[in-house]
């Protein structure tokens, strides 16, 4: 079992850091300190090891979920103290990192965020049935802020990869950006009167 959880552990960060197509049993090999017959031993092809790796990532990511998921708060609350650990996973566990990206270019594989939505939508209902979220503020669509919000999370952790520079933690952005969200920008608070413009290429009704 150690022998297994370093290679996958090994083949984690190589996933992260060059993808599913850059990544080879050799290359995996040499990170883990390991001859190419010991990780055949364990997983006779890389995309048996890809899978190992993605299943890791999704466990350390319930775990994390079933964590946070069992404190009493209410449950708008909870929906931002998951989003802000699921940005701490993505800076902390090259697991969940290569997850994240093995799940995109793997199609098929099963999603990363199949781990947690059905929690956030889950708890977006409740908000909104119990009077935490405006009227118009749908579920749905708070729903989807939560995935652009993780994504935006994400980007924003990958470009700082391989980089000396000093950089804000994903986790403290992305509370700022939550203060935003709930607050509102608009200074008067209510949406803009005129509506929003077409997306180019797209006709009006």
């Amino acid at each position: 079992m150690r022998t297994r959880n370093a290679l996958i552990r090994a083949a984690a960060s190589e996933f992260d850091t060059a993808g599913y197509d850059g990544t080879s049993l050799s290359r995996i090999s040499g990170a883990a300190g390991m001859s190419i017959g010991a990780v055949t031993f364990h997983f006779p092809s890389k995309t048996e090891l890809a899978d190992a790796v993605q299943e890791e990532g999704r466990a350390v990511t319930e775990e994390a979920l079933n964590s946070r998921s069992a404190e009493n708060l209410p449950a708008l609350r909870m929906v931002v103290d998951l989003t802000l650990e699921l940005a701490r996973l993505m800076d902390e566990e090259p697991a969940v990192r290569a997850a994240i990206r093995l799940s995109r270019e793997r199609p098929g594989t099963g999603s990363w965020s199949d781990v947690w939505l059905p929690t956030v939508r889950e708890l977006l209902d409740r908000a909104y049935e119990t009077g935490q979220l405006r009227e118009n503020a749908l579920p749905a669509d708070v729903t989807t802020l939560v995935e652009y919000l993780t994504s935006g999370a994400e980007a924003y952790m990958r470009s700082r990869i391989g980089t000396e520079a000093e950089f804000e933690s994903a986790v403290a952005q992305l509370k700022r950006v939550w203060h935003l969200a709930l607050a509102g920008v608009s200074a008067d608070g209510s949406p803009c009167a005129a509506p929003l413009p077409a997306p180019r290429g797209t006709r009006d009704g």
